[in-house]
């Protein structure tokens, strides 16, 4: 047995680890994603503007200076990509194709969320305190926007989950012991 070979055959330690991990990251970002289309965003709506800026401005202010969300956000596609990287290298085309395809699917995410949500963060971040706002149809333009990428970046991150348990599927048929 070769020093970088597991236990299980064929695959590598750091290819586990680097698959394990992806899939674990992404599968925390489409839960944070979901949970925010079920429970915050639609709880949010059933209150007043003040209260829907005050909170988004909260929540924003919390997960921008969250270095461990920070992390999690980016370190998902990074280990996606090391992972799609070491797969195709070793040959496991298979499994590389479905961790590229769930980088890619993620990639999209972070795209999303550099190009409409953070401008609609800090577009009501320069609002203001909500205290003394008297104009609140900024609210109505973050909801529909806002709302609406966030359902994309679920589905996306979703299917990027989808590809990787698809990915460890293949990736612990290819490496059983024979």
């Amino acid at each position: 047995m070769q020093p970088n070979t597991t236990a299980a055959g064929g695959g590598s330690r750091i290819a586990t680890v680097l698959l394990m991990v992806s899939t674990v990251l992404v599968g925390l970002m489409a839960g944070l994603f979901f949970a925010f289309d079920v429970s915050v965003m639609p709880g949010l709506a059933r209150g007043d503007g003040r209260t829907y800026v005050t909170a988004m401005q909260n929540m924003n202010a919390v997960i921008d200076g969250n270095g461990l969300f920070g992390t999690v956000f980016v370190m998902a596609l990074l280990a996606a990509v090391a992972s799609a990287a070491v797969e195709l290298r070793r040959g496991r085309r298979g499994v590389a194709v479905w961790v590229g395809a769930a980088a890619v699917l993620y990639l999209a995410v972070l795209v999303i969320t550099f190009t409409v949500n953070i401008p609609l963060n800090n577009e009501l971040a320069d609002a203001g305190d909500a205290a003394r706002l008297t104009d609140f149809s900024i609210v109505d333009r973050f909801k529909g926007t806002w709302v609406a990428a966030n359902i994309v970046r679920t589905v996306c991150s979703t299917a990027a989950l989808i590809a990787l348990v698809r990915a460890l599927v293949l990736y612990g048929r290819a490496t059983r012991p024979r």
